[in-house]
């Protein structure tokens, strides 16, 4: 049975507390009366400047067991350095669709044609439960619409029946069997095919293991449903961490370490002023707030939520490329502020963001010292910056700087000495040949060493004080480009500070 077109006619613009959204018409069902099964589909047409989100409110009878909802739209040539149509869709029950409330069944964004939900199972990146009398919505969101407009078709399928037992989620332990007091190794920028990944956690898992990897941080776009999927990969070598890429219009924040069920709301623009909420709820589910690569080219994926609330940014994301380099000396001009107006610095941390073949998990990762294998101890050395990145498990790194006393400092510390006071800086690397290791500070590069010999182990010291240099931060630089344009990063250490506040 095909509805009215959902056109521009029919169409009630309204403002739901963030970016505006549109609903339209709704698609109605019968009672079962004896039927099995009942489809309806709905077509429309979204003009360019089309809202953020485009919900269609689907009335759901008693009796359904399982609502099936498959889509399509057309993708029509454009000229070059215009954007075509891309439209993404996820669902809400009958709970509504309020900013951060209680609605939200599943978001697959773009990956995925068709989706269903019911009470003993679920599509992947969709939740599991119920589908009880009201009124749900089907969530569009036109990423990018076409000068022609974005045309698209919706199949909404409703099976009747004795609904199934939904599964009561286990989820990973919060804790590992670590070392103590050591440095941990991991990644915590990851997709699974529960969002547009397309790998499964145990492929994930395993891969994290053969990167050396100590612990891990699920982080799909826009949903938690992966959460309960995890805890079989989980083991005494492998601390995994729940949480979410919240992936808004104008830019992805990875929450990292959140409590398992975690949902975090997305559907907002930084005009909206609303993401100090939701960066307060990561915070209240225990987690961390890490603004993801701030400077990707991505349509949306630019950081524009400023770093107030932020408990550390991803310098590195992935394979390393010219915007990391524009983050790391954006990042590098926050610690500058920081040491000039007497106020927190903000870590630095370095993910994968891997989603499929050939991405390589671990590349590149990021090594906290902390006093053990848990949630809580990585997540307080990711929030004190007492980690440093590399690209691999193979590149370790030691950075300490000293005093004339014995007084002694590392990554993420302060040396406590006067201005005067001679300190000796020290870079001790390993399993980097051929790099060169820089010494940068507030005044920026002021020590580049002779690239390392083929074996890739070598020390270097220097010598400053305080007053010379406020802090100072070591990088290592594949050779193939060291000189005037700085070469790929091989690893890099959060700040060492020196002198008394």
């Amino acid at each position: 049975m095909c509805e009215d077109a959902h056109g521009i006619g029919r169409r009630a613009l309204f403002v739901t507390g963030a970016a505006a959204a549109l609903t339209l018409g709704s698609v109605s069902f019968a009672a079962a009366d004896g039927q099995d099964q009942e489809t309806r589909t709905v077509r429309g047409t979204l003009p360019p400047g089309s809202p953020d989100f485009v919900y269609v409110p689907v009335e759901v009878p008693s009796g359904v067991r399982e609502i099936r909802v498959a889509y399509t739209y057309d993708k029509p040539p454009v000229p070059a350095g215009t954007q075509g149509s891309a439209l993404d869709i996820g669902i809400f029950d009958e709970h509504g669709t309020e900013l951060g409330g209680r609605g939200f069944r599943g978001w697959s964004g773009g990956a995925r044609t068709e989706f269903f939900v019911r009470a003993d199972d679920a599509t992947p990146g969709y939740v599991p439960g119920p589908v009880r009398q009201g009124t749900w919505h089907v969530a569009l969101g036109p990423y990018t619409v076409a000068p022609q407009g974005l045309s698209y078709e919706l199949t909404i399928t409703l099976t009747y029946g004795e609904p199934g037992e939904t599964p009561r989620p286990i989820y990973p332990p919060s804790h590992a069997k670590g070392r103590g007091r050591a440095w941990y190794r991991g990644d915590c920028h990851l997709h699974s095919w529960y969002s547009d990944g397309r790998r499964t956690p145990a492929e994930i898992a395993a891969l994290a293991r053969a990167a050396g990897l100590d612990f891990i941080n699920t982080s799909d776009h826009n949903t938690h449903a992966s959460h309960p999927h995890w805890a079989e990969e989980a083991a005494d070598d492998l601390l995994i961490l729940l949480g979410e890429e919240v992936t808004t219009r104008n830019g992805h924040v990875v929450a990292l370490g959140t409590d398992p069920g975690t949902f975090i709301d997305w559907r907002y623009r930084a005009r909206d002023n609303r993401f100090g909420r939701f960066a307060r709820e990561i915070h209240r589910a225990g987690g961390l707030v890490v603004p993801a690569h701030p400077h990707a080219t991505c349509i949306g994926c630019g950081w524009k939520f400023g770093f107030g609330e932020a408990d550390a940014v991803e310098v590195w994301n992935g394979p390393y490329t010219p915007d990391d380099e524009v983050t790391l000396a954006e990042w590098d001009n926050m610690l500058v502020a920081s040491v000039r107006e007497g106020r927190a610095w903000i870590p630095a941390m370095g993910n994968s963001d891997a989603h499929r073949d050939p991405d390589a998990v671990g590349l590149p990762q990021t090594v906290v010292l902390a006093d053990d294998l848990t949630r809580e101890a990585i997540q307080a050395g990711i929030r004190a910056g007492r980690s440093y990145v590399a690209e691999s498990k193979n590149v370790s790194l030691t950075f300490t700087a000293s005093g004339a006393r014995g007084e002694h400092a590392g990554i993420g510390e302060r040396l406590q000495v006067a201005p005067d006071t001679p300190v000796t800086v020290r870079v001790e690397a390993t399993g980097a040949p051929r790099c060169t290791i820089r010494l940068v500070t507030d005044q920026g590069v002021l020590y580049t060493s002779d690239p390392l010999p083929v074996g890739g182990s070598g020390v270097v010291e220097w010598h400053t004080t305080p007053a010379y240099a406020a802090y100072v931060r070591a990088e290592l630089r594949h050779e193939t480009a060291a000189g005037p344009v700085p070469g790929a990063l091989a690893a890099f250490t959060n700040p060492i500070f020196l002198g008394r506040h």
